[in-house]
């Protein structure tokens, strides 16, 4: 072989040799290649709140290619926008979002839309619907579950008669005005039925509910049933009527269900029924990953709900291993 052919050759295999090794570390990045998620939890004070983080962690720890980083915004608005508003400039690779309020929350999440950053809204919506997908529960079907119940608890169809008590979640926030909407689409068909209080707002908060609750029963001799957005403000209605001795003759529904809170309190005989409402973390994540990874998604993942009575509270928590 001619040395110049020699050279050729070699310097052939240099680029191959070269090129293997590229398309090598290249295959190694993209195995190390760590997608950068951010969720900017509107509060962490609520235990609904808390067992969201929790399960969104988990689903995290099951995929090697997930850094996840979580904001709480700390039940304040202008602290949420402030945390978006700091992913964003992270140039996060996908944004999860649960806001506090719908309104307040929908500036920052359309910075993220024209940021090119693909937004997951978990829980409650924004006005807005720019974003890639929305993860929750169907609050008005919940709702309406609750009001159907409460219309047997109080005679059935026709024959409800009873004196209620409602306690608002966040007035800001779209699922407190879902939840209700719902319940009255069956309470309201009642004549029988008389509403008690004009939208006193708990928002989302035992303490609260109790005080709303402890005027509601100095004010009225007689109250029948109290349906409450979620379990801890039921909860505090049902503390409230304990206190002065009326707790035996009061329904009290919630709405989330969660093992050591709603289901609990129901079996133990202080809530009368609780709705579930799971949390959507660990569904918006896997979501979020399909989407990073080219599958497609949809536009709305609808998380189901269950009532739990008396009857089948032990056999969830059985369930939940509790």
């Amino acid at each position: 072989m001619k040395r110049r052919d020699l050279f050729k050759l070699a310097a052939f295999s240099a680029i191959l040799v070269s090129g293997t090794s590229l398309l090598a570390s290249q295959d190694v990045f993209a195995q190390d290649k760590k997608w950068k998620i951010g969720f900017s939890q509107a509060t962490t004070i609520e235990p609904w709140r808390a067992q969201f983080n929790k399960d969104i962690i988990a689903e995290a720890e099951k995929h090697a290619d997930v850094e996840l980083i979580i904001t709480d915004g700390e039940d304040k608005t202008e602290k949420q926008v402030a945390d978006v508003e700091n992913l964003i400039r992270q140039e996060v690779d996908a944004l999860l979002i649960s806001p506090k309020e719908s309104a307040g929350l929908t500036g920052v999440v359309q910075q993220a839309i024209d940021a090119k950053i693909p937004v997951f809204v978990l829980d409650r919506n924004v006005d807005t619907d720019q974003y890639t997908q929305f993860v929750g529960g169907d609050n008005k079907l919940i709702g309406r579950a609750a009001g159907e119940y409460a219309v047997e608890l109080l005679g059935g169809p026709g024959k409800a008669a009873g004196n209620v008590v409602e306690i608002w979640g966040g007035m800001g926030t779209q699922p407190a005005h879902d939840r209700h909407d719902g319940f009255h689409e069956f309470t309201d068909k009642e004549p029988g039925i008389k509403n008690l209080l004009d939208q006193q707002s708990g928002d989302w908060k035992q303490d609260q509910a109790y005080n709303i609750m402890a005027t509601a029963l100095r004010n009225h001799e007689k109250i029948d049933l109290v349906y409450g957005h979620n379990d801890p403000m039921a909860y505090g209605a049902y503390l409230a009527a304990k206190d002065v001795g009326r707790e035996k003759e009061i329904k009290f529904i919630g709405i989330d269900a969660l093992p050591a809170e709603g289901v609990t309190w129901v079996k133990n005989g202080e809530l009368t029924a609780t709705f579930l409402y799971a949390t959507p973390g660990a569904e918006g994540l896997r979501q979020a990953l399909k989407h990073l990874k080219g599958e497609k998604v949809e536009k709305t993942i609808t998380l189901p709900t269950e009532k739990v009575t008396a009857e089948n509270a032990a056999q969830v928590l059985k369930d939940k291993g509790m």
